[in-house]
């Protein structure tokens, strides 16, 4: 079924609290999306932001960020007195920082409010609470907070090793645990809202689950067993890719490596749950960095760079083919980028996931003539660009001069000859014989290097902080691009 969707992260969103939330700004949104004739909203990870406010660094795969919480929604249900006033409103950058401690005064007061409401909600909050990763990040956060917020593998030994060795929380470290209980309540019924609101609008979610976790996470702390980690609990190898077209160095992500022995023996129950989880959230999940699956890049945790490493293969087969038989209800696709070997493919193949595709690195103006090198298929997503690149314009812009000339003539052969640069690409994009196609929102809007997200390699600002400051442009942007849809994209 052709479709077609928008790469939206939720923190890019405008809203009264200088991040996107899960209140009016997300409805609003999806309104824009439903009458563009869009059907999926694809996003970036929403867990609790850890390293270089990196959602591919969370804390944890389960939790959302309290970050996203609306106040807006917490204050007409009666959890706040009056709602707070606007901060950083039309910013088109996030302040991670201001942000969350703008916003924890408020959560506080939510927090204190609800201990005093109803038995009802309350009940409800308990049965919630009693998830095991919910008491597992609870308890996570709190002695984090008593550690100082240093990694959990340089925290007090007792805390270290709380999860095979449970010691009773003090009152205070109790009274943590139980409020991040809380924001992540809050966050999860804020979030199914916003989710069963997309989807009465005919629109899915495209979630986005990284292949690794970061070793600052609940996840490392309360399933040792699961990396190859020494006694101290660090990593002894970490995850990364050699040097590439991103880097010359390669990137060095430093997550942690699994232990795919335990994990065999353990029946891939981390895989099972994780992606479980997940499509609870999501109708689709993208997991990012599928390749290592098949194979992935480990290097010692002593280099400082990603040059020195080897290719392991994984147990790609036996871990999909449990997913596939146990959550055939959960539409998986795979982020297959980069410099790949045929078995990464021919593994995407065999179990019929949709695979990536990016405009940007298809079209080769190199020669006599501009030219798609990568095949039309229809199992298949398109992009025009992804988090990790330039914006289509910024791509364009720093092409010579005899290069765009031949992208232009290329796509006046393609039908795409008429109106902007962006809307002919745009154009030729939408007619592709893709199933999916799914463009970043800045390409809607025609951003050049201002509306840059990530650059690979780098950490910390200004990564992660584009953000529109106002819905304005784009609802103009969307009624246009709607109509190419209609032109060159009827079937959705």
């Amino acid at each position: 079924m052709r479709q077609t969707g928008i790469l939206m992260p939720v923190f890019s969103l405008p809203s009264k609290s200088g991040i996107g939330e899960l209140g009016e700004a997300a409805y609003h949104w999806i309104d824009i999306m439903e009458k563009a004739g869009m059907k999926i909203w694809q996003i970036l990870p929403l867990n609790p932001v850890g390293y270089g406010n990196s959602p591919y660094q969370p804390y944890s795969s389960y939790a959302g960020d309290e970050l996203y919480i609306s106040l807006e929604e917490l204050w007409k249900e009666g959890l706040l007195a009056r709602e707070p006033s606007p901060f950083r409103e039309y910013a088109g950058k996030v302040d991670y920082d201001g942000v969350r401690e703008w916003k924890l005064p408020h959560l506080k007061e939510a927090w204190k409010t609800f201990r005093e409401k109803s038995l009802d909600e309350t009940s409800k909050f308990r049965s919630f609470a009693e998830q095991k990763w919910v008491q597992e990040y609870g308890v996570f956060r709190a002695l984090k907070r008593k550690n100082g917020g240093v990694c959990w593998n340089e925290w007090e030994e007792a805390d270290k090793n709380w999860i095979s060795n449970p010691r009773k929380l003090t009152a205070e470290e109790r009274e943590e645990a139980d409020f991040q209980i809380f924001l992540q309540y809050l966050f999860y019924f804020q979030w199914m809202k916003v989710k069963e609101t997309a989807n009465a609008k005919g629109i899915r979610i495209m979630g986005d689950v990284p292949f690794y976790v970061g070793v600052d996470s609940v996840d490392v702390w309360g399933g040792k067993d699961n990396f190859l980690l020494d006694t101290d609990g660090r990593p002894i190898f970490i995850a990364g890719v050699p040097p590439d077209y991103f880097s010359a160095t390669g990137q060095r992500w430093g997550n942690p490596i699994y232990d795919w022995d335990h994990m065999k023996e353990d029946h891939y129950r981390f895989w099972l749950e994780r992606i479980g989880y997940s499509g609870k959230l999501f109708d689709i999940v993208r997991i990012d960095h599928f390749r290592a699956f098949d194979t992935y890049w480990k290097i010692p945790s002593s280099c400082p760079t990603a040059m020195e490493g080897e290719w392991i293969e994984a147990p790609g087969y036996e871990v999909l083919d449990l997913l596939t038989r146990e959550l055939p209800e959960v539409e998986l696709v795979a982020e297959d980028l980069g410099e790949l070997r045929p078995e990464v493919l021919t593994l995407k193949d065999h179990y019929h996931l949709k695979g990536m595709k990016i405009l940007v690195f298809s079209i080769d103006s190199g020669g006599k003539y501009a030219r798609d090198i990568n095949a039309d298929k229809e199992n298949m997503i398109l992009y025009t660009g992804t988090h990790d690149n330039d914006t289509l314009m910024e791509w364009y812009h720093h092409l010579s001069c005899a290069s765009r000339r031949k992208i232009r003539r290329f796509l006046k052969k393609e039908g795409c000859g008429s109106g902007s640069v962006k809307d002919r690409l745009l154009a030729y994009t939408l007619k592709s014989k893709a199933s999916y196609v799914i463009l970043p929102v800045q390409d809607i809007l025609g951003l050049g290097e201002e509306g840059h997200m990530n650059t690979p390699g780098t950490v910390g600002s200004p990564n992660w902080e584009w953000r529109m400051p106002s819905f304005e442009e784009i609802e103009r942007a969307m009624k246009e691009f709607g109509t190419l849809v209609r032109k060159y994209r009827p079937a959705i």
